[in-house]
């Protein structure tokens, strides 16, 4: 039993260290600093818990991000007084907005330390305004056994609060006096020989995933936010499935493929969820969408009557405006209570899981549905086009890295999208295959913040990893590179390198010189060997697709790696604007 009776700090945080073990932690996040030493020594000497220690705070924070991402299960994130945990706060808004569990232990100064000009103290109460899902300030440790009691119950109250109703962030304060160090205190020892552990922890039951906690809404007549009974939809139909990191994938991928067999709809199939890596569980999954709708003559034609989403809309501006003109009847597929209709049109929020979905649907009658027909014709064709001209393309081109990587990445692999371009071109480009890779990503608040260190924590400790990013987001987490020697496992990042801001190039400010290139598309004109020299990081410029193509399957077992694909932002932004409408301009149906 890890309990330290050195000092009355010590006995306060080996407590609340081995409450939060029991209760399913296995990963803490420490961050360097006096005032949190208590914390960390518990954290540090816990045989079941594994610290990692690293020196950024905002690395450290989406770090632990990626970790969570993956475990589906709360880590501890924690940092010294003053403004180190105000280095939290971009990790902590996209853990909000993403669902996302973590635990934030801000250490702080004791009361009569505050307002009173004592160094590192600033007003850590609400430090993270509306974000966390619970935030409170833990009393000064005690050595009284209700005050411990009150200890172990809070922190099970904020353990369950990090993951239900929805998975999120839990901020807990917590001031210390001195000693900060061990010192021994002979009332702390004292307590030692009367303290009875295995009582004490006794109810503690674990609460280790969020699948615990979650099951499926069934409707009830009295107390159901979904119409009762469900109408009949109709056959004119389409299944919109959005943005998605589900903890069951496949299980995940038969539910809407269950669900599009019942109903006889498409699914349009966003890059950024797992459905396009498990085709074959899926007949009538449409991919290209984003490409058809480009053809005004398809968008009229494929217009639906009736639109199922399921999670968040997709990136495609093109099936938004789409949906904004067409005004279709709208059922958004949320058990958790979140408002997801950005272009507030004509819409239902249906509180159910899919499997609650599905035993609620009033019987269909199954018919030949030429609606269905159409987007499968379609889809093969635009698919078959991409596919060629990918096929074809030999110059570097970015759009081919993630079309190529649908291709080659090996079974099961997390593949790290980073925003702007790479999830934009996979949302284009990315084929459908079986290959059960799974897309991550910082989609809640879409920012380039921390992207390095979470693709980092997604790959800690799991089968070796890949991210897609541009160049200005890896340079915007540098710092992520300092995790290379706590790191276990491997990541490789493949990195388009067209020095700048490539998502700006096709928006209108981009006609607006010589403006454009300094304030918008900020080139940086770094030379990326010497960066990675500097890191102890391995890296190699990639000069053909036949060569990545090599480098991606197998993957290493071990370490980081930077494969740079230099490429010209400039031509491959036309060569989008030229190309995108074209694949499904000759099509008629």
């Amino acid at each position: 039993m890890p309990l330290d009776f050195t000092n009355t700090n010590l006995v306060w945080t080996s407590i609340l260290a081995e409450t939060l073990s029991r209760l399913g932690l296995t990963t803490a996040i420490v961050c360097p600093g006096s005032r949190s030493a208590p914390l960390a020594i518990a954290f540090a000497n816990h045989p079941h818990i594994e610290a990692i220690p690293v020196l950024d705070e905002r690395s450290a924070s989406f770090f632990a991000l990626g970790v969570a991402r993956q475990s589906h299960r709360p880590v501890v994130l924690l940092c010294t007084s003053g403004t180190a945990g105000a280095n939290f706060y971009p990790a902590v808004i996209e853990a909000k907005e993403s669902g996302v569990p973590l635990l934030v232990l801000t250490a702080d100064r004791p009361p009569e330390l505050r307002d009173c000009n004592a160094g590192q103290a600033i007003d850590q109460h609400k430090l993270y305004g509306t974000f966390p899902n619970w935030q409170t300030e833990l009393a000064m440790p005690s050595l009284e056994l209700p005050m411990l009691a009150y200890l172990r119950q809070t922190l099970i109250h904020a353990w369950e609060k990090a993951l239900y109703p929805v998975p999120g962030v839990v901020h807990l304060n917590l001031p210390f006096r001195d000693p900060l160090a061990p010192i021994p205190q002979p009332s702390a020892q004292a307590i030692a020989s009367t303290f009875n552990p295995e009582a004490f922890f006794a109810s503690i039951t674990p609460l280790a995933s969020t699948r615990s906690l979650h099951h499926p809404i069934t409707p009830s007549p009295r107390h159901s936010l979904t119409p009762s009974p469900l109408p009949p939809f109709p056959s004119n139909g389409i299944i919109i499935a959005g943005v998605a990191q589900p903890e069951a994938p496949e299980d995940y991928c038969r539910e809407i493929a269950q669900l599009s067999q019942t109903l006889g709809y498409p699914v349009l199939a966003e890059g950024l969820s797992p459905l396009r890596n498990y085709a074959d569980l899926n007949p009538n999954l449409i991919t290209t969408y984003d490409l058809m709708l480009r053809s005004p003559a398809l968008a009229e034609k494929l217009a639906p009557e009736s639109v199922l989403c399921i999670g968040g809309m997709p990136t495609s501006k093109q099936l938004r405006a789409w949906l904004e003109k067409m005004q279709p009847r709208l059922w958004i597929i949320d058990p958790e209570g979140r408002n997801l209709d950005p272009l507030h049109g004509r819409t239902t929020h249906l509180r159910l899981s899919i499997a609650a979905l599905l035993q609620s649907l009033p019987p269909q009658t199954q018919t030949i549905n030429p609606h269905l027909d159409r987007w499968r014709v379609v889809e093969t064709k635009v698919r078959q086009a991409v596919d060629q001209t990918m096929c074809e393309t030999d110059a570097l081109f970015e759009g081919k890295a993630a079309w190529l990587l649908s291709q080659v990445l090996p079974p099961g692999t997390s593949l790290f999208i980073n925003s702007s371009m790479p999830v934009r071109d996979v949302e284009f480009f990315w084929a459908p295959r079986n290959s059960r890779v799974q897309p991550c990503f910082n989609r809640g608040a879409n920012g380039i913040d921390g992207t390095l260190s979470t693709a980092l924590g997604i790959a800690h400790r799991q089968q070796s990893s890949v991210m897609l990013t541009g160049d200005l987001a890896l340079l915007h987490d540098t710092n992520g590179f300092l995790l290379r020697q706590h790191f276990a496992g491997h990541l490789t990042i493949v990195l388009i390198n067209n020095n700048g801001g490539g998502i700006f190039e096709m928006l209108p400010i981009a006609q607006n010189n010589p403006a454009f290139e300094s304030f918008f598309a900020t080139p940086q004109t770094i030379d990326f060997a010497k960066l990675c020299a500097t890191y102890g990081v391995e890296h190699e410029r990639i000069t053909s697709w036949q060569q990545l193509e090599q480098r991606l399957n197998p993957l290493p077992t071990k370490g980081i790696r930077v494969l740079e694909i230099c490429t010209d932002r400039k031509a491959d932004a036309q060569w989008r604007q030229q190309h995108l409408g074209t694949f499904a301009a000759n099509i008629s149906i």
